[in-house]
């Protein structure tokens, strides 16, 4: 695959080459997580069907569940109507998207108000990091 593909240069790339990228379970429409992709990611994810990401803290290409084995299986690719932000659906392979062992990367809940508020943690860790990643 080529990466001057008509429908990779539709994606409108950030300064960095990047696009933001939400994963979104099939069947519950949970939100798992958040991510970034540039465009040998996306071009990964199409090819092999399963979620590739760019880690901007690690600077490289980052395969959902290269270290813990839980993968995320794209079922569909979507673009918004701006062309600036992806949106996977996804089956995520042994119910864990966030490597703090939950569902979930969107875990914590505004509870209260502006002056009297905080966060709460309101889904439980379903496996402990440290037995995912050694």
């Amino acid at each position: 695959m080529s990466s001057s593909a008509k429908w990779l240069n539709k994606v409108k790339w950030d300064e960095y080459g990047l696009v933001p990228v939400i994963a979104q379970e099939v069947g519950t429409n949970d939100v798992l997580m958040f991510a970034w992709m540039n465009r040998d990611a996306l071009e990964k994810t199409i090819a092999s069907g399963e979620a590739v990401y760019w880690s901007r803290s690690r600077k490289k290409l980052w395969h959902k569940g290269e270290e813990s084995g839980h993968t995320q299986k794209v079922h569909e690719v979507r673009l918004d109507c701006d062309e600036d932000v992806v949106l996977l659906k996804v089956e995520q392979v042994g119910q864990i998207a966030c490597h703090t062992g939950r569902h979930s990367c969107f875990f914590q809940k505004f509870a209260g108000d502006a002056n009297d508020g905080d966060w709460q943690t309101v889904e439980p860790v379903l496996k402990n990091p440290d037995t995912i990643y050694k």
